[in-house]
């Protein structure tokens, strides 16, 4: 992983200058609940039209019968044309019949924000029409059959996202390696400084608050350590102030590209011999690829293990080219705080082909894509196999959800 830019860092602060508005603005937005007979409240999540179709947006309407008797419209987008970063308003909404309207500002740039649109119920949904305009940008919208949700099924879908396993019995419903602490988005910055110097990745992608989280008003940081650490560290995080939340999450491990095997034999002074390990495994790998070992390196912070192998190219005989072979690896308990079983997980391969021959050199441009959705997996000379074969491990059934 690359290591957290200056420009990230800014990005962070700026987070933290503007998540207390963020925060504010859920909190002024939020209609005052009825419990009189009759009132329920219903969600629209599908308005389409919005910022060029780039918006998620959420309208929330209360209701007293068939009586619509408040609106709030939230809606979430990026702050620029390819930006991870989001903006978002929040407007309370004054219902008149079928019009809607409102004005409010944009949460992080203070943009002004006009909202007017008409409703028509049909019976493929509601129809929505009008304008909204948000500086200088105006959305057009026409937005036809929409259907609503109750208030139970969108809160459902706000806790979908949340990827937290606070204790995972086993690791076949989380990552050995993948961390996570869930933190208020206005803490994000003081918590991730706080991981300054310590032997762990941060997930980028994880720093910016997704537009759940925003509505939410919790953010999930997401972090990479060797497993052999993880439980240690997930419990000194309980500590933190910042931290809701925090336990394990998804990550590398690919239950089909997983084998496990007893961890008594691999075990010395109760850790795992890596260095024994590695050897083992290179050796086993480097057989069934018939090619030679370059070399074999383990990340301190993550515990993956890097293996590189070469072979000639042999769908090419006449030309002599190289095929250079990278794997990633890693092993860790099967569960937290350890077992009497160990997993490994080997990645398919990146293969990259060159020419290493004496004298002068073909250049070559290799477009192939390695393991895309759309592309046969890489020849590994059924490596997994392989590796099950040598270190007498299981394999896992998806069928049955068991180990075979």
């Amino acid at each position: 992983m690359r290591a957290i830019s200056l420009s990230s860092l800014l990005i962070l602060a700026a987070l933290s200058a503007t998540a207390p508005a963020w925060s504010q603005a859920r909190k002024d937005a939020k209609d005052p609940k009825t419990t009189s007979a009759g009132t329920e409240v219903r969600y629209f999540t599908s308005i389409s039209g919005i910022m060029d179709d780039q918006a998620d947006t959420v309208l929330k309407e209360t209701r007293s019968g068939a009586k619509i008797t408040s609106a709030v419209l939230d809606v979430c987008y990026p702050a620029a044309a390819n930006s991870d970063r989001k903006e978002r308003f929040v407007a309370a909404l004054t219902v008149d019949g079928s019009k809607m309207t409102g004005s409010t500002e944009t949460i992080g740039s203070k943009q002004p924000v006009t909202i007017a649109l008409s409703r028509k119920s049909a019976p493929g949904g509601v129809t929505f029409e009008g304008k909204i305009t948000v500086g200088a940008s105006v959305s057009v919208i026409s937005s036809p059959e929409n259907t609503d949700i109750s208030e139970k099924e969108f809160n459902a879908g706000l806790a979908a996202d949340d990827e937290i396993v606070p204790a995972p019995t086993d690791f076949t419903i989380a990552s050995p390696e993948a961390v996570a602490a869930r933190v208020k988005p206005d803490s994000v910055a003081d918590f991730v400084n706080g991981l300054r110097g310590q032997s762990i990745e941060v997930v980028l992608s994880s720093l910016l608050p997704s537009c759940t989280e925003l509505r939410r008003d919790e953010q999930v940081v997401r972090m990479n350590i060797d497993p052999e650490r993880a439980a240690d560290f997930v419990a000194s995080l309980k500590s933190k102030p910042a931290v809701i939340a925090t336990g394990w999450t998804s990550g590398k491990l690919d239950m089909d590209r997983t084998i496990r095997f007893d961890a008594a034999e691999w075990r010395e002074g109760g850790v795992v011999s890596k260095s024994r390990l590695a050897t083992t495994l290179s050796a086993v790998l480097a057989k069934a690829l018939a090619a030679t070992t370059v070399a074999s390196k383990w990340n301190e912070d993550t515990g993956e293990l890097k293996l590189s192998f070469k072979r000639p190219n042999t769908a090419l005989p006449g030309l002599g080219l190289t095929q250079t072979l990278e794997f990633s690896a890693m092993v860790a308990a099967d569960r937290p705080g350890g077992g009497d079983k160990l997993l490994l997980w080997i990645g398919f391969p990146t293969i990259t082909t060159s020419d290493e021959s004496t004298g002068p050199r073909l250049k070559i441009a290799d477009e192939s894509d390695t393991n895309t959705e759309d592309t046969v997996p890489a020849d590994d000379g059924d490596s997994l196999r392989a590796a099950a074969r040598a270190l007498k491990a299981q394999r896992w059934d998806a069928d049955n959800s068991s180990w075979k």
